[in-house]
């Protein structure tokens, strides 16, 4: 099984007025971390920042836009799935593995490769996605109630798993977060 953990930062919230500025993950075929990414992204010229997301974000808009093109970041990206998917075979794709991606980064990434050219997005992809937040909500139904919110922080706290609250935010380290907490959801851990 290709399991492509990601996580993205972005200009706002929504896939078709903003942008990404960050796009980390961790290629995981078979149980076994083949390889980690973490790509700084000038985001699309079209899209529109808002502070508040910087701010979340704990970056500048002067230093996302001193970032690499997105045009140089999708074609390295490209090239690191295209080492281990082959995007002409229906058979052979990466499952997206994030939290809360299925409403909120899946759409960013696809429109990343939209705004890129590339309509094929579903050619390295399946479908549907696995979206570890769902994977918690089933866990931690009962406890739901009681918890202040369920963001990644939180959930990752209830789950036992420590963390660096200074380090949240950075597309990276919350990748590493996901892939902590699917791994205590499946019982890989």
């Amino acid at each position: 099984m290709k399991q492509l953990f990601f996580d993205l930062e972005t200009t706002g919230i929504c896939y078709w007025k903003h942008g990404i500025h960050q796009i980390s993950g961790e290629i995981v075929i078979d149980g076994e971390t083949r390889e980690c990414f973490d790509y700084k992204v000038r985001p699309n010229p079209r899209a529109q920042i808002e502070e508040e997301a910087l701010r979340v974000g704990g970056v500048t808009r002067e230093q996302i836009l001193a970032y690499p093109p997105m045009e140089e970041v999708y074609r390295s990206f490209i090239d690191l799935l295209g080492k281990y998917v082959d995007r002409y075979d229906k058979r052979d794709k990466f499952f997206l593995v994030g939290y809360n991606n299925a409403s909120f980064d899946n759409p960013f990434l696809k429109a990343f490769f939209v705004q890129n050219g590339d309509q094929y997005f579903y050619s390295w992809f399946w479908i549907n996605s696995i979206d570890v937040m769902v994977l918690a909500s089933q866990r931690l139904m009962l406890r739901r109630p009681e918890m202040k919110d369920f963001r990644l922080e939180t959930v990752a706290r209830e789950m036992g798993i420590k963390l660096d609250p200074a380090l949240l935010h950075d597309a990276s380290y919350d990748i590493r977060l996901t892939r902590m907490l699917y791994d205590k959801l499946t019982n890989h851990s």
